[in-house]
């Protein structure tokens, strides 16, 4: 079956959700279920739901509907072919040249065809995918933009400065009140990373666990644009976190520091998650500059915009 870049990505999340959820061989999965966990349409997830049971994941019974063949511990194969889809060249290629400033920020949709010489159909999918990560949208006339997003060292450093000042603070607002269910599939998640998850976990993957432990914090605040402001926050650092998450050394520690500021809130100490928290981003600040995540990085592509 082949699969549109729309549909390639609907079968990614589903894999990715199965993990994330650490689901067992037997589970239901219901396309009401999954549509709702993932905010789309049933009608992608069908077809979804389908090639995957063509590639042996599922099983499906006409009067029941779709059962995990496999336990999510036994989908690392099939989350790393899904990760390299139909549009992700172009995707990643569009990626890296703007991080490298050889895209304007305006541009129409025939200078991006003619660039990398593909039909505006597969363009069209993989706007629309970066369109729904947040970093660009449709001009009121014609043709795109791309929202401002981290793309230098300087910014970088000042996100990580602010968030170390509002994620500790979102710990400690009078409003906060931890979600009992929420915090327990934080904790899940986390320890399946630092118990070696991780090492076959997709660059993907890694930063959405990374993204979804700092919102559901932020989402305890109790503040609506507390919340709202993390997760801009990591819209705009998606791109340099793709980048790093290619060089997985540092993410175990990452999800033992999580581990340690879960703890901390488990036993009701706000104070200490904190403390931890702030020291947390601290680390990571220094590391992932000290990476060097902004060198430029070579294309395939020769062609060029003569305004960039």
């Amino acid at each position: 079956m082949n699969l549109t870049p729309l549909q390639a990505r609907v079968a990614r999340d589903i894999v990715a959700y199965v993990r994330q959820e650490q689901l067992a061989a037997g589970h239901h999965v219901s396309e009401l279920g999954l549509a709702k966990a993932l905010k789309t349409s049933r009608t992608p997830i069908k077809i979804a739901l389908n090639y995957l049971a063509e590639r042996g994941m599922l099983n499906q019974d006409r009067n029941r509907g779709f059962f995990l063949a496999k336990p999510y511990d036994d989908l690392a194969e099939i989350a790393q072919d899904l990760s390299v889809s139909i549009d992700d060249p172009i995707y990643q290629q569009i990626a890296v040249m703007r991080l490298n400033g050889q895209i304007p920020e305006q541009f129409a949709e025939t200078d991006l065809m003619r660039l990398f010489n593909i039909s505006r159909y597969m363009l069209r999918g993989v706007l629309m995918r970066i369109q729904q990560e947040g970093w660009i949208e449709q001009r009121a006339g014609q043709g795109w933009q791309f929202l401002p997003m981290i793309d230098s060292v300087e910014a970088y450093e000042e996100s990580y400065s602010f968030r170390a000042i509002i994620e500790p603070a979102g710990l400690l607002a009078p409003t906060f009140m931890a979600d009992t269910e929420a915090l327990a599939r934080c904790k899940k998640q986390q320890q399946f990373i630092a118990d070696g998850g991780y090492l076959t976990m997709t660059p993907q993957e890694l930063f959405e666990s990374n993204a979804q432990f700092h919102e559901t914090l932020a989402s305890f605040s109790g503040n609506r644009f507390h919340v709202q402001t993390v997760r801009r926050l990591d819209q705009l650092r998606r791109l340099v976190e793709y980048r790093q998450a290619s060089k997985r050394s540092p993410r175990r520690e990452q999800a033992v520091e999580h581990l340690a500021i879960l703890a901390c809130l488990e036993r009701g100490d706000r104070l200490a998650a904190a403390d931890h928290m702030r020291k947390h981003l601290e680390q990571a600040r220094r590391h992932k500059v000290a990476a060097e995540l902004f060198e430029a990085v070579e294309l395939p592509v020769e062609a060029a915009f003569e305004s960039a």
